[in-house]
C-alpha cells in the first residue's frame, strides 16, 4: 500500500482529487523549466492526441460481479507491483524540486511500483539506487560506445534489474520552446550520470548534446552488442509499429514499451494508445508496457484491456514534484490507486487478471 502522507504535507494536498489539478504548479517554476516538461514537437499535435485516446475508447462495464475484495497487484518483468504503474524515465527532476528524482524514487518505492531512471537525471544512478525499491535504468547510445557500457555496468553494479533501451531518438524532434529559450540546466545542475564522460564545465544545450554525442545509426543489429555488455533483460522503449515490434521479438528481448516518447519526438505520429492494439495482436508472447497519456485510472483499465501489463507515468510526476516534492509525487499515486481499484469494481473485475478486451466499448470518432 502507498505510504500515507506526512502530518508535513503541504495544506490542501489531501483535496487534490485528479492528476489534472496538479498540472498548474508548473507556473512555480521557471519558464525554461516549465516549458521543457510540458512541451512536445513541433505543432503538438501527438502530445494532445496522447491523453485523447483514452477519452476515444469507452468501457462496457460487467454487472452483478461480486467485487466486495479487489486485488490491484501486477507482475511486470518479474517483479510484483502494488499497483500496474511505472514511472517513466524522465530527465532533469530537479528542475521540479531540488530532490528531484530521489524524491520521486521514494514515492515509488512507497506505492510498490517500480522507478525506471533515466541516463540524463539530475543524481546519479548510483544516488538513486541508494533510495532503494524496484528500478530500472533507461540507456541512450552514445558515439563514444564505451560511455554506454559503461553506464550499463554501472547500472548492473547498482543493483538495477533492467535495461530500458530508448529507440525513438535517432535525431532530437524539434521541441520550438526549448529551442527558444536555448534550454540548458541552470548553474550547479548536471546531467550526473555523464560528468565523469564530459569535460570539465560542460554544460551544453539539449539539442548541442544529442547533436554531439548520440550515435545516429544505431540499428537492429546493434543489439547483439548491447546484449553482450549485460545480462540483465532489455526493453525497447519507443515502438510504434507492429513490423517493429516483430523484428524485437525475434532478437528475444524481454519486454516492449509502445510509446511516442510523450509526443517529443515525431509529431503527428499516433498517440500511443491507438498503437497498442495492433502491437498486442503481433507479438502476443511478448510483454507489452503503455507510456503516454495516462491521465485516470480507467486509462490504465483500457490499456491493459488493449494488451498492456501495465502503464508508465510520466508528466504528473513532475508536477506533483513540483506542487509538493515527494509528498506530491505520493499523491499523484494515491490518486491513480484510488481511481484504478474504482475503475476495477465498477467495471466488474476483482483482479488484474480479469481485465480483457470484452470491457472496450466502440470507440468514438
Amino acid at each position: 500500500m502507498a505510504r500515507p502522507l506526512t502530518k508535513r504535507a503541504p495544506r490542501g494536498l489531501k483535496r487534490m482529487l485528479s492528476l489534472r489539478e496538479f498540472e498548474a504548479a508548473l507556473a512555480r517554476l521557471p519558464r525554461p523549466a516549465r516549458d521543457y516538461f510540458r512541451a512536445g514537437a513541433d505543432d503538438e499535435l501527438t502530445l494532445a492526441d496522447n491523453p485523447r485516446a483514452f477519452e476515444r475508447i469507452k468501457l462496457l462495464p460487467r454487472v452483478l460481479v461480486d467485487v466486495s475484495t479487489r486485488d490491484l497487484r501486477c507482475n511486470v518483468g518479474g517483479h510484483e507491483l502494488g499497483l500496474p504503474v511505472l514511472v517513466a524515465p524522465m530527465a532533469y527532476q530537479r528542475l521540479a524540486h531540488p530532490k528531484g528524482e530521489l524524491a520521486l524514487a521514494r514515492a515509488a518505492a512507497a506505492a510498490g511500483s517500480l522507478y525506471v531512471a533515466s541516463t540524463l537525471s539530475t543524481f546519479t544512478l548510483e544516488e538513486i539506487a541508494g533510495v532503494g525499491g524496484l528500478r530500472w535504468f533507461q540507456v541512450y547510445v552514445h558515439k563514444d560506445r564505451e560511455v554506454t557500457a559503461s553506464l550499463i555496468r554501472r547500472a548492473e553494479a547498482a543493483g538495477y534489474s533492467a535495461i530500458v533501451l530508448t529507440v525513438d531518438v535517432p535525431v532530437l524532434g524539434c521541441r520550438p520552446n526549448d529551442l527558444r529559450n536555448n534550454f540548458a540546466l541552470p548553474g550547479g545542475m548536471t546531467m550526473a550520470n555523464l560528468a565523469p564522460y564530459m569535460a570539465r564545465g560542460q554544460n551544453a544545450t539539449l539539442a548541442a548534446f544529442f547533436a554531439s554525442r548520440h550515435d545516429a545509426s544505431l540499428c537492429w543489429d546493434d543489439l547483439k552488442w548491447l546484449r553482450g555488455l549485460t545480462g540483465l533483460p532489455l526493453w525497447l522503449k519507443g515502438i510504434l509499429r507492429p513490423d517493429d515490434a516483430r523484428r524485437a521479438a525475434r532478437r528475444g528481448v524481454e519486454g516492449i514499451i509502445v510509446s511516442n516518447h510523450g509526443g517529443r519526438q515525431l509529431d503527428t505520429a499516433p498517440a500511443a494508445l491507438d498503437a497498442l492494439g495492433a502491437v498486442a495482436a503481433a507479438v502476443k508472447d511478448t510483454p507489452l508496457l503503455l507510456d503516454g497519456g495516462v491521465r485516470r485510472g480507467t486509462d490504465i483499465v483500457k490499456a491493459m484491456a488493449l494488451g498492456a501489463q501495465a502503464v508508465l507515468v510520466g508528466r504528473p510526476f513532475l508536477w506533483g514534484l513540483a506542487r509538493a516534492g515527494e509528498a506530491g509525487a505520493a499523491r499523484v499515486f494515491e490518486i491513480l490507486r484510488e481511481e484504478f481499484d474504482r475503475a476495477l469494481a465498477l467495471c466488474g473485475c476483482r483482479s488484474v487478471n480479469e481485465i480483457r478486451a470484452d470491457l472496450l466499448g466502440r470507440r468514438a470518432p
